[in-house]
């Protein structure tokens, strides 16, 4: 089934957030062969969790710390998620490397403690501009593959990849097609070798300035099996149209 997440990022105050909501769930009540996914940020969650309950749309949050509790403070523990009925959790978004630092292995950390609790992580893997001039795109994106998957490797069933080149992240370049799909074929083959086959149930989205005029070719690629979706998400009818992308696709 496609996945497609809407990363609202730092957007949408708590009473925002009740407006989307009502306008997007009516759109969206019927499908049931595309998996919805919206991450909100952590103050919008509860109003978020108490508004898709019921709904077929799922929640999900933009980042966690990989301990269920302590003086960690700013962070949000899997325990917390786990009460407002989170199902999925973005790990290693560009953002949080390259803005907060995070590293491989903190983001592999959180991976773990997030199968461990029973939420689904997306782990996020792109290249910046300058790797990608350096012709260092594999390379880059199969270190973040195998650093962020050490230990939980046999785990790749319960996890999803999100490739987002850095460079096309709120640019309003998208990676073309083919490139896109090059890339999605090629995570796809390291995550089927580190999991000894155990990668059937991982979708591998594309993220990067997706959005409804560029939706339909983009998901035409075989290996790309849904979108992470930022700025386009922000609107609710901006959202659907993509997803509507996706449903021809399947119809076809």
């Amino acid at each position: 089934m496609y996945l497609i997440v809407a990363n609202w990022k730092m957007n949408k105050t708590v009473k925002e957030t009740e407006e989307y909501l009502a306008e997007f769930k009516p759109l969206v009540k019927d499908i049931d062969n595309v998996e919805i996914v919206i991450t909100p940020p952590f103050t919008s969650l509860y109003t978020a969790s108490e508004s898709l309950k019921d709904s077929n749309i799922k929640l999900g949050s933009q980042n966690m710390f990989y301990k269920d509790s302590g003086a960690f403070t700013g962070e949000i523990s899997p325990l917390m998620l786990k009460e407002l009925n989170v199902e999925y959790v973005l790990l290693g978004h560009s953002e949080r490397r390259h803005i907060f630092g995070e590293r491989d292995d903190l983001i592999n950390k959180k991976i773990i403690s997030a199968i461990e609790n029973g939420i689904r992580p997306i782990l996020c893997v792109g290249e910046t501009l300058e790797e990608k001039e350096q012709g260092k795109t594999f390379s880059v994106i199969e270190r973040q593959i195998r650093n962020g998957l050490a230990g939980v490797e046999r785990e790749a069933n319960y996890i999803d990849i999100a490739y987002e080149p850095v460079w096309a992240i709120g640019t309003g370049v998208s990676a073309t097609p083919e490139d896109a799909n090059n890339v999605h074929k090629f995570i796809k083959e390291i995550l089927d070798e580190i999991s000894s086959g155990n990668s059937q149930k991982t979708r591998v989205l594309y993220g990067g300035s997706v959005k409804s005029s560029n939706a339909d070719s983009l998901i035409k690629g075989e290996f790309i099996d849904g979108f992470l979706v930022g700025t386009a998400s922000l609107n609710p009818q901006s959202f659907y149209e993509i997803i509507q992308k996706l449903m021809w696709i399947i119809k076809v």
